[in-house]
């Protein structure tokens, strides 16, 4: 299932990229694993993937501790500031950065370990109550001051668009971020690079694609349904 899934996400992606005019190398797919086995990513590896996405920091390390270790974790979910220590040194981006505190702790662990992380700032570009993230309007100062941070590195922004019934409905939101990120860029801030724009996950990566996504999130258009019950 989880081959012909990609087969079809696959095709999906290039014909966005097509209607955009972009090539298919500017959009790398995260095949989200959350509360899926092994055995499915092992599946979704033999099909080629090897950028994976978790939300949970324990999900993510047990899973890391058996897979091969060439894939590529990416940290997509809320990340707690007494749970970095296990993962900064086995994400290759973290996706959901939204305060001062949060990098800062990044940073310390990242220090200790002699890495540096790979970070996306999350916005809140809709202000929906129930999301994470930063407003837009507030998003410079905390840029700023994260630029400072010597084991970091802001690679980017990330966004989860509101759960909406028609894809085109969250068109305006990720071409609100690509300006954002446009914006930001043009400050040439020190430390700061804004080449990575990831939004779009299963019901609206296609229009992500068209409004410039670099990075997609598809976790039940590859894997199915989640199970929550594990």
């Amino acid at each position: 299932m989880v081959k012909e899934n990609l087969k079809i996400v696959e095709e999906k992606i290039n014909a966005a990229c097509l209607r955009a005019g972009r090539s298919r190398e500017e959009v790398t797919l995260v095949a989200v694993s959350k509360t899926k086995p092994i055995s499915m990513i092992e599946e979704a590896m033999d099909a080629g993937i090897i950028e994976f996405g978790e939300n949970k920091v324990q999900e993510l390390t047990s899973k890391y501790e058996v897979l091969p270790k060439n894939l590529n974790w990416h940290l997509i979910g809320h990340l707690q500031t007494n749970k970095v220590k296990y993962i900064v040194d086995k994400t290759v981006l973290i996706h959901s950065v939204d305060s001062l505190k949060l990098a800062m702790q990044i940073d310390k662990e990242s220090a200790k370990k002699n890495v540096i992380s790979n970070i996306l700032i999350e916005v809140n570009i809709a202000k929906e109550d129930t999301k994470f993230g930063v407003y837009a309007e507030d998003i410079y100062p905390l840029i700023m001051e994260i630029s400072k941070l010597k084991h970091v590195q802001i690679k980017g922004l990330m966004t989860i668009a509101p759960f909406v019934d028609e894809p085109e409905k969250n068109r305006i939101h990720f071409r609100n971020l690509r300006q954002l990120n446009i914006d930001i860029k043009s400050k040439n801030i020190d430390n700061v690079h804004m080449d990575i724009l990831s939004m779009g996950m299963t019901g609206d990566y296609e229009v992500a694609i068209e409004e410039g996504a670099t990075i997609v999130r598809v976790g039940t258009g590859i894997f199915g349904e989640r199970n929550y019950s594990i």
